[in-house]
């Protein structure tokens, strides 16, 4: 059966992945919705929460609101609490409601933007698509509107690289950042600004003073795209995980500084080295995935296939890697797999095979955050014992 997952749960949405994107950036963010989604994103999958202030909102459209409709109120309260929070910016979130009622975001934005002159923009989400559309959407307004050109020295020798893709829902708390951060210094580069997670709305205007974008998630690609067409500024997908991937990725993302080309980091893979006769299968975003199944292959020579059951464009899936939207496409997938490495929210889809827990916080929420393991650089040496 199509579009329904009958056995695990399903991913978190467009909504929540444009909130996690924002969150850190002093923006005040409104999703256009019912009371009690704001308690659904803020209780599974944002882990900042308790420890770090956001202005995230929600407007509790009541039912008569959402039938005879009633846009005043709604730009009433707006204004009101943005002229009282001064915000660095207001965004508004679309939800399942607005979008069936037609409610135009953009112009609501707008008059907000005219009554407060602070700047406002709109979010078409509607709550069926899976986050990696909403970090997409978010990370490409936060760079079109506020990002600027400026003039600066470059330095081939120690090119200046900026982390684009970085939320929780990917990355977890688990020092992953830090650790490609870390990454970055050790091999003779200097850290740009990190979107968006121990970043402010200031340092997004000085990104353009990079040499080359790391999107280290797929809903980075956007951002990363935008700032090669209109800045000249090259991007390179992939993640840092192990020492000998790491080593090749550092070496990717040097070329693309120096000659300006964007490339996807994680290799092509020769089919006849495929020696090792136990296969796996990994489950998850397709960057993060595709970068671990070659470290993976780097280091221990396992054979991984990438399932991706999210949103992706074609030229993150490499070496066979397929997306798998439906629960029945992964059923299929994995029944002739030796172990799968997923979210141990995959369990109840596994037979015969091993599971292999790699906790995603998109998908399980904060359920796993003690046991969500770091794999950037040598960390992964550790983790590969229990494959």
């Amino acid at each position: 059966m199509k579009q329904v997952t009958g056995r695990i749960c399903t991913y978190s949405s467009d909504e929540f992945g444009i909130c996690s994107a924002l969150y850190e950036l002093g923006g005040m963010v409104v999703m256009h919705d019912a009371s009690g989604c704001n308690s659904t994103y803020t209780t599974h999958d944002e882990p900042r929460w308790y420890d770090m202030d956001s202005m995230i909102f929600i407007s509790a459209i009541s039912e008569a609101e959402a039938i005879m409709g009633d846009d005043d109120k709604f730009i009433h309260d707006l204004t009101e609490t943005a002229q009282e929070l001064q915000p660095e910016f207001v965004a508004l979130v679309g939800a399942p409601i607005p979008y069936m009622i037609g409610t135009d975001l953009d112009a609501i934005a707008r008059i907000v933007q005219e009554k407060t002159g602070i700047p406002a923009f709109g979010f078409a989400a509607n709550g069926m698509n899976d986050y990696t559309k909403g970090i997409s959407m978010a990370l490409k307004k936060i760079v079109h509107v506020f990002c600027e050109k400026r003039e600066y020295e470059k330095n081939p020798e120690c090119p200046v690289v900026n982390i684009i893709g970085a939320t929780p829902l990917d990355f977890s708390l688990n020092r992953s950042v830090e650790s490609m951060q870390a990454w970055i210094t050790e091999n003779r580069m200097q850290n740009g600004v990190c979107l968006a997670m121990g970043c402010t709305k200031e340092q997004i205007g000085s990104m353009a003073e990079a040499d080359v974008n790391l999107v280290v998630s797929r809903g980075g690609l956007a951002a990363a795209e935008y700032m090669e067409e209109n800045f000249g500024i090259p991007y390179v997908a992939g993640i840092p995980f192990g020492e000998r991937f790491g080593a090749q990725l550092a070496e990717e993302v040097r070329k693309a500084a120096a000659d300006g080309v964007s490339r996807i980091g994680y290799p092509d893979r020769e089919a006849d080295s495929l020696t090792e006769k136990k296969k796996y299968v990994l489950i998850g975003d397709s960057v993060f995935a595709s970068s671990l199944a070659a470290a993976l292959w780097m280091e221990a020579k396992m054979d991984v296939r990438v399932l991706c059951p999210l949103d992706t464009e074609e030229k993150l899936l490499k070496n066979n890697a397929v997306r798998t939207p439906e629960e029945d496409d992964i059923l299929r997938e994995i029944k002739d797999a030796d172990a799968v490495i997923a979210d141990p929210l995959y369990r109840p889809l596994t037979d015969r095979q091993k599971m292999i827990e790699l906790p995603h916080e998109a998908f399980s929420g904060r359920i796993y955050d003690s046991v969500n393991p770091n794999l950037i650089g040598a960390n992964l040496k550790g983790w590969i014992e229990q494959c």
